[in-house]
């Protein structure tokens, strides 16, 4: 089966090595060349992701069975939508089921139309004036979001203290200039995580859970970033959540697709819940109408089912299984010195795939070219898979001391430590 892979990045390396293990004939449109994603591919087209026009003309000359698409952007420009017109059948949601993550206000609105669990106070602004009163007025802590795509950045969490409210009001009145609108949203303490499904647009197939690090720095200080690393374990749940914990978060994206059918705009492909653990609940921060970019590297390499079969099911909407390995995983993103704020950028880096290998760990490509030079983001992923999650940990760890270059990364994901500290935090909100 030929099958189209829209993206370039390290999620799309996890997706097309699991497409080349279901035995598909691959085929890539991206705007740089992956060199890792290039080794398994028949063709690589080189276009922006966006462009949804180019990408159907070479999926048209390719004459491809299936696509699959991998970032965010070209779903919010409908590229779901235009190559089914053209008879392309497309795992991921149309532009329209795409707004779960495109616009903010649409999710918190359908989530509160639909009552479903896990959402929170908000409100959306237009006029600078009602805003700062509201902000004054409510007096609590608050978080400040733009309501289109932000890349994981471009989020202002603001404490009780007036001097935070007057940095929002000023935050918030900027995108409201900017964009005409801002979504203000209750702030809720918690632990994050992460929650990936499989849809058909009905059936609801659950991924094993996974757990980002999105700070720059280790000890999770630092700048907001596209995500340094992840980690999920054996028994495929996290360190600090119940079992309840689990099956309420699961209940709200069961709800969350129900109430997309429900609206008319089946939502059938991916369907990512960035979830905060708070005191009471499980609280949606987010939804991602794809994969993680990290944790689509812990899943897809232990996901034991052919991901065409199951790119099938979503598409004919018969989706029937998805089974993982009991392994647990540790992804290390290593990026260029001075990301994200001032990336360096033309270097190249330097990479012992065949030492990487023999430490057990697995590499995949992102923001690299063919040359491995890095293009000033994320440039490539070391993955560690063991049956516990202090072994996956130390082959990742091994893993990286084979890359050279101007570049660093966060020692501390998926280690002990760092995962006793979230398991204390979570103790003290719940008062154990």
């Amino acid at each position: 089966m030929k099958v189209l892979l829209v993206g370039a990045g390290g999620r799309e390396s996890a997706i097309a090595e699991v497409l080349a293990k279901s035995e598909a004939e691959l085929y890539v449109v991206a705007k740089h060349v992956n060199p890792g994603i290039r080794r398994m591919a028949e063709e690589y087209g080189i276009a922006k992701e966006t462009d949804v026009e180019k990408v159907l003309d070479f999926a048209l000359k390719w004459n491809v069975d299936l696509a699959f698409i991998g970032p965010e952007a070209p779903l919010e420009k409908g590229i779901v939508n235009v190559l089914e017109e053209n008879g392309v059948p497309t795992v991921g949601p149309s532009k329209e089921a795409a707004r779960l993550e495109t616009n903010k206000a649409f999710a918190r609105t359908l989530m509160e139309k639909h009552k479903i669990p896990g959402r929170k106070l908000f409100k959306v602004f237009d006029d600078v004036a009602e805003m700062r009163a509201w902000v004054d007025e409510f007096g609590k802590p608050i978080v400040v979001k733009p309501l289109g795509l932000t890349g994981g950045k471009g989020v202002k969490v603001v404490g009780y203290q007036l001097k935070d409210n007057e940095e929002a009001k000023e935050y918030a009145k900027k995108l409201i200039e900017k964009d005409g609108k801002v979504l203000i949203e209750e702030r809720t303490d918690g632990v994050e995580f992460t929650f990936q499904v499989f849809t058909d647009g009905k059936k609801v197939i659950p991924m094993p859970l996974a757990q980002d690090y999105p700070h720059a720095y280790d000890g999770d200080v630092g700048p907001i970033t596209g995500g340094m690393g992840s980690y999920s374990c054996e028994n495929h749940l996290l360190p600090f959540i119940p079992k309840e914990d689990y099956e309420k978060a699961l209940e709200t994206l069961k709800k969350t697709v129900e109430a997309m059918r429900k609206e008319g705009t089946p939502y059938k492909g991916i369907l990512y819940g960035q979830f905060m653990l708070a005191k009471d609940e499980p609280k949606i921060i987010e939804y991602n109408a794809r994969f993680g970019d990290p944790e689509a590297m812990n899943v897809l390499p232990i996901l034991k089912t052919s991901l065409v079969e199951i790119g099938e099911g979503i598409i004919d909407g018969n989706l029937k299984r998805a089974e993982f390995e009991q392994k647990a995983t540790v992804v290390k993103y290593i990026a260029p010195k001075g990301y994200p704020t001032d990336p360096i950028k033309g270097v190249k880096v330097q990479i012992s795939e065949d030492k990487i290998r023999e430490e057990g760990a697995k590499i995949y490509y992102a923001s690299v070219d063919e040359n491995f030079t890095m293009l000033g983001s994320r440039a490539l992923a070391i993955v560690g898979i063991a049956d516990s999650l202090e072994e996956a940990e130390k082959i990742a760890s091994a893993g990286i001391k084979h890359v050279k270059g101007e570049i660093f990364y966060r020692a501390d994901v998926g280690t002990k430590e760092s995962i006793a500290k979230r398991i204390e935090l979570m103790k003290t909100i719940r008062g154990e």
